[in-house]
């Protein structure tokens, strides 16, 4: 692992994200930013807990919250005693998790079919800035597709675009083409980043899969950058009744 030390804090950071935020979140969405611009590069390591303590005028407690939850989110690695710094990426992995739902539905000899029930122009929140490197205001596309293998609903996709990487995404016809493979044209993937969990559906994603708030679900969430950039942030959320996330790699 490198120890290339990037202590340095821009003086945005001491003002903190702006907004009513909560004070975590803003050394979370500060950290992210830096990780997805790329002011730390993978193996890197992060400011101390000292020294965001001390930018942001927060406790060790809250700057602990912030780098607990990176972590869990697979953005950053941890050395006790050592410090905090930006993961590795993982590329075998990520390889495996950036399929196409539409050619994984056709290697089986199944039919795709989407709809789309959102397609919209938003403004991004302090969370949704962080995610994919903006300012927070900044204007961003969303959209939630749902895909079906022959008839069944087995995919709720809730997305977030970076415009500046992909400007004609609102007029694309996501009944026809997915959403994955217009941005891998449009916007090579360089890096991915994700969870997996178990979770349960949010009503929303319940009421367009077709199934009961108590179903438990395979919940993938990813960002994935292009030469640096972040191009969007999803919510893929699969009934795990209906679906089975299954790969294999070989050295």
């Amino acid at each position: 692992m490198a120890t290339k030390s990037s202590s340095s804090l821009p003086a945005s950071a001491l003002s903190g994200a702006g907004g009513p935020a909560p004070q975590y979140l803003k050394v979370k969405t500060h950290l992210r930013e830096g990780i997805a611009g790329g002011r730390w590069r993978p193996g890197e390591r992060l400011p101390s807990e000292a020294d965001l303590t001390e930018a942001f005028g927060v406790s060790r407690m809250t700057v602990n919250r912030a780098l607990r939850e990176l972590h869990q989110e697979g953005l950053v690695e941890r050395v006790q005693g050592v410090g905090s710094f930006v993961a590795q990426l993982h590329r075998i992995a990520s390889t495996l998790t950036v399929r196409d739902v539409h050619e994984e539905i056709a290697a089986r000899n199944h039919r795709h079919e989407a709809s789309v029930h959102v397609l919209e122009t938003i403004k991004a929140n302090a969370e949704q800035a962080g995610l994919l490197g903006v300012r927070t205001g900044a204007t961003l596309f969303h959209s939630v597709i749902v895909h079906r293998e022959n008839g069944v609903a087995i995919q709720c996709e809730d997305r977030l675009v970076n415009p500046a990487c992909a400007p004609a995404y609102m007029d694309q016809d996501f009944t026809r083409v997915t959403p994955t493979h217009y941005l891998l044209e449009v916007a090579p993937l360089s890096e991915a980043r994700y969870t997996i969990e178990a979770a349960m559906p949010v009503a929303l994603e319940a009421r367009l899969l077709g199934m009961p708030r108590g179903e438990p679900c395979l919940v993938v969430k990813r960002v994935t950058s292009s030469q640096g950039r972040a191009v969007t942030a999803v919510r893929l959320v699969h009934p795990a009744s209906r679906y089975l996330l299954e790969g294999s790699f070989q050295a």
